[in-house]
C-alpha cells in the first residue's frame, strides 16, 4: 500500500514539475526588459527624438526611457546595425520607438501589435509605416528617415462593435492596423455567446481533476509493472 501511494505521490509531483519546467522555457524565451534596453552598445542618443521625450520626467536606462520601475515608454535603437527586428513585446507600452539608421530592408506589420499608446514611430526610409499610411495621422518622410505620428483608432468612430467582432462584443485597438474583439460585460466564451460570469470554478475543478485521472492512470501503470515483475 506504501509503495502505492509513493507511486501515486510522485506522478503527480512528476506532472506539476513538467508543467514548471515548461512554464520557465516559456519565460526564458521572452526577451526581458534588461536584454532590448542594451541590445547595442550606448544610451539612447543626446538631442534625439527618444532623449527630448524623456526629459519630461522620464528615467533614461541603456536604449529606454522609463517613467516607473516597469513601463517602457521611449526605446532607441537608432544606429544599432540592426537587420531585422524580432521582438519587441516587452517595449509595447512605449509611446515612441526609434529605428532609424539601421539597414533593416523589410519588417513584421506584427511587431507592434498590441502597441496601443505607441504615437511617434520612425523608422528607415525604406520601411512603410506599420498597418500603412491610414493607420496615422501624418506620415513624414525627411532624407533617410520616414516619421509615423499619431495612431489611429483601427476601431470605428464609436469604439462599439465593428463588423468584424461577434455580437455582444466590442472592437478595442490593438496597435496600428490592429483590433482586437472583447467581449462585453456578462458575456464570454466562444464568440461572445455565453451569459453570465466566466464559471473559474468549475474550469479549475475539470484542470484538477484532469490531474487526478492521468494521475490515477500513472498510478494503475506501475502497479501492474510491480506485479509483473
Amino acid at each position: 500500500m506504501t509503495a502505492g501511494v509513493n507511486v501515486f505521490t510522485f506522478s503527480i509531483v512528476y506532472l506539476f514539475t513538467i508543467l514548471i519546467i515548461l512554464f520557465s522555457v516559456y519565460v526564458d524565451c521572452q526577451p526581458t526588459d534588461a536584454q532590448l534596453c542594451h541590445m547595442c552598445e550606448g544610451s539612447v542618443q543626446n538631442h534625439s527624438a527618444v532623449w527630448r521625450f524623456c526629459l519630461s520626467g522620464g528615467r533614461i536606462e541603456g536604449r529606454c526611457c522609463f517613467q516607473d520601475e516597469e513601463n517602457i515608454l521611449g526605446l532607441d535603437l537608432s544606429n544599432c546595425s540592426l537587420s531585422q527586428v524580432e521582438d519587441l513585446g516587452v517595449a509595447s507600452a512605449a509611446v515612441i520607438v526609434d529605428l532609424s539608421s539601421n539597414p533593416i530592408s523589410n519588417m513584421s506589420d506584427f511587431i507592434f501589435q498590441g502597441f496601443n499608446h505607441l504615437s511617434y514611430l520612425i523608422l528607415p526610409v525604406k520601411l512603410d509605416c506599420p498597418g500603412g499610411n491610414t493607420s496615422w495621422d501624418r506620415v513624414e518622410v525627411n532624407r533617410d528617415t520616414r516619421l509615423c505620428e499619431g495612431q489611429r483608432n483601427a476601431c470605428n468612430q464609436t469604439g462599439q462593435m465593428a463588423l468584424d467582432c461577434p455580437e455582444n462584443s466590442v472592437c478595442m485597438p490593438y496597435g496600428p492596423g490592429f483590433f482586437q474583439c472583447s467581449c462585453a460585460r456578462n458575456f464570454h466564451g466562444y464568440k461572445c455567446l455565453r451569459e453570465g460570469h466566466f464559471p473559474m470554478l468549475e474550469v479549475m475543478a475539470i484542470l484538477g481533476g484532469s490531474t487526478v485521472v492521468v494521475s490515477l492512470l500513472l498510478w494503475i501503470t506501475q502497479r501492474r509493472k510491480i506485479k509483473g515483475t
